[in-house]
């Protein structure tokens, strides 16, 4: 990530510099205050505040079989509404009463680890180059080429793992989470920059490190991040008894946060996070409530919406949310099982979902916004629902998902390829477009083992043909077996991991993509090859 060559940014001034240019990145620690509030968050477009009422829930299933028996046009007919874009920093925010709301569960699966130490600061990137009207696109004929990756950072810390990676929005870098409890950033390999063909690719080593509290529950990038706007460039993290932090992607420094209490007035911390399309709002996922927060308030001023009431509509903790690019609603994960879509403007219920056999982990739109995938822990299918008829799925795609840890999957940017890890390690790429021109299912095109552990994140770069990969999961010793290897039974110990696979790598993933015909000339160049030790990139 590229920062401006100037100060780091006081916690109450004003970037003024938007042009991309290589600075040094601050090496001062981030403030863990729970209860920091920051004065610097993008304001919503221009107008007035929406309602923080929560509406009164509307029985979910009956929606559905309207929807169901209307058909195509149902769905794009329901709501119309307009996006702005974010101005300058506004500074302000206002503490009330707390909401009544439920409580919210803790997470099943996230372990108790301590706070970290400071974050540290990396100097000059070279700048993103512009590469004009290039459109770079995915080819999975072949198997995928390692280019870099990030593997040293992560086995200082003992029984430590990678817990997702996602790319910003503007591919100028790439965001980490792990069980040490820390955020990491990283910028893309400058060997990518080089206009000569390269074979070896150094080690990746993170720019700025983000360091939170406590287990982090989830992390998102604002919708409308760009390396060139410094106003725009931050993350939403969430974390085990913690309110919502928001960091700045220049500096590492806390820059704002938002706080949710029970009805108790005790601090309880959000399950998920997802920004509103046009960056106005913050959709937190809590227990049976979904919390909107709007990014110009930092603090606890929020509006509630109910996702059960009177025994009807979805329960469980919201795990994961989601925005169709093209229709003004957005859909809801439960570890209940559910899936609920709802509208935008007020959080009314459209339709709830069911099918999945464990608690829904991840959602994403594809782009046509017609179809919506989901994955859920401990479930072997990846479900496909087409909106236009959500009463029952369009597809079911197999992966093994044999465990409760957050398994992603990724669409590219125009929607033909479909990649998921798995706990198995290997990673699976689907071919959407010649299911949908068929009208059958889509089988996978390729598969591939990048390290023997598992692979819990995927994320795809929206430019440029680069497959980000992290792996690791959380693993338990086992009951050692006596005369093994004709050892003494008063030697041996009573759990061993000797036969665990430890891998906690970030890899980056060349997918031989080329620029169109009417694109200019590659600038980068061929990509070469190297692996870390002990790595693997085999067909299965």
């Amino acid at each position: 990530m590229q920062t401006p060559e100037a100060q780091p940014l006081a916690p109450d001034c004003l970037p003024s510099v938007h042009a991309p240019a290589p600075a040094i990145l601050s090496p001062q620690a981030s403030p863990m205050d729970k209860n920091t509030d920051s004065e610097l968050m993008p304001p919503p477009p221009d107008g007035d505040d929406p309602p923080r009422i929560s509406p009164d829930p509307v029985a979910v299933s009956a929606v559905s079989q309207e929807l169901g028996e209307k058909g195509p046009a149902s769905l794009s007919t329901l709501l119309e509404t307009g996006f702005g874009t974010p101005s300058e920093l506004s500074p302000r925010i206002e503490e009330q009463e707390p909401e009544n709301a439920s409580l919210s569960a803790e997470e099943t699966n996230g372990p108790e680890l301590g706070p970290g130490e400071a974050m540290e600061g990396v100097s000059e990137e070279p700048a993103l180059e512009d590469e004009g009207n290039a459109a770079w696109n995915y080819n999975f004929s072949q198997l995928p080429r390692f280019l870099s990756g990030s593997w040293s950072e992560f086995s200082t810390q003992s029984e430590n793992f990678l817990k997702g990676c996602k790319w910003a929005p503007d591919g100028s870098c790439i965001l980490t989470s792990s069980a040490d409890n820390i955020l990491r950033i990283y910028n893309l390999p400058p060997e990518l920059y080089s206009e000569e063909e390269q074979l070896e690719y150094a080690e990746m080593a993170p720019v700025l490190r983000m360091v939170e509290g406590d287990t982090i529950y989830d992390y998102c990038w604002y919708s409308l991040m760009s390396s060139t706007q410094p106003d725009t460039s931050y993350v939403a993290s969430s974390s085990r008894e913690n309110p919502i932090h928001i960091w700045d992607a220049f500096t590492g420094e806390l820059r704002a946060s938002f706080r949710a209490y029970n009805h108790l007035d005790e601090l309880t911390a959000a399950h998920s996070l997802c920004f509103s399309l046009d960056g106005s709002q913050l959709f937190s996922g809590f227990n049976r409530t979904v919390r909107v927060f709007y990014t110009a308030r930092p603090g606890r001023d929020c509006e509630v919406r109910s996702t059960f009431a009177k025994k009807q509509g979805q329960s469980g903790i919201i795990s994961c949310i989601a925005f169709s690019p093209t229709q003004p609603l957005y859909a809801c994960g439960s570890y209940g099982r559910s899936l609920g879509l709802y509208a935008c403007d007020n959080g009314s219920p459209l339709a709830l979902l069911g099918g999945h056999h464990g608690g829904i982990t991840h959602l994403c739109f594809h782009p046509d916004g017609n179809r919506l995938f989901s994955g859920a822990r401990k479930d072997a299918e990846l479900l496909c629902w087409d909106l236009r008829w959500p009463s029952h799925t369009l597809w079911s795609l197999s992966r093994e998902v044999a465990t409760n840890q957050r398994i992603y999957f990724d669409l590219d940017p125009t929607g033909q390829f479909l990649v998921s890890g798995s706990t198995g390690g290997a990673v699976s790429v689907w071919d959407l477009s010649g299911a949908l021109e068929d009208n059958g299912k889509p089988e996978p095109i390729l598969s591939f083992l990048p390290q023997k552990d598992c692979t819990n994140g995927v994320s795809l770069h929206p430019s440029l043909p680069l497959l980000a990969t992290a792996s690791g999961q959380r693993v338990f010793p086992e009951p050692t077996e006596s005369g093994d290897e004709g050892e003494q039974e008063l030697d041996l110990p009573l759990l061993s991991m000797r036969h665990a696979h430890l891998e906690c790598r970030l890899q980056l993933w060349w997918c031989w993509g080329s620029p169109d015909a009417s694109s200019p000339e590659d600038h980068q160049g061929k990509k070469g090859q190297g692996q870390p030790e002990g790595g693997g990139d085999e067909f299965i």
